[in-house]
């Protein structure tokens, strides 16, 4: 999973995570990561509109966001 994140960070790609929170509520985020340590990583998450950091171990799967967001004129 790390090096899936790794890639996404170094493609400065936007993907979409299922994370478990610490009390392990499971749930779907879109986020950008920002930088990364050995068992954790900071991102922007577009769900809370925040930056948050997320611990490695808790993403169950992540996949690239390959569509485009519309932007509203």
């Amino acid at each position: 999973m790390k090096e899936q994140l790794i890639k996404a960070m170094q493609r400065n790609q936007v993907i979409d995570l299922i994370y478990m929170s610490k009390g392990g509520e499971i749930t779907k985020r879109r986020v950008k990561i920002i930088k990364m340590t050995s068992d954790a990583f900071q991102a922007y998450c577009f769900v809370k509109q925040a930056k948050r950091t997320f611990i490695i171990d808790n993403v169950l799967a992540a996949v690239p966001n390959i569509r485009k967001e519309r932007e509203v004129v």
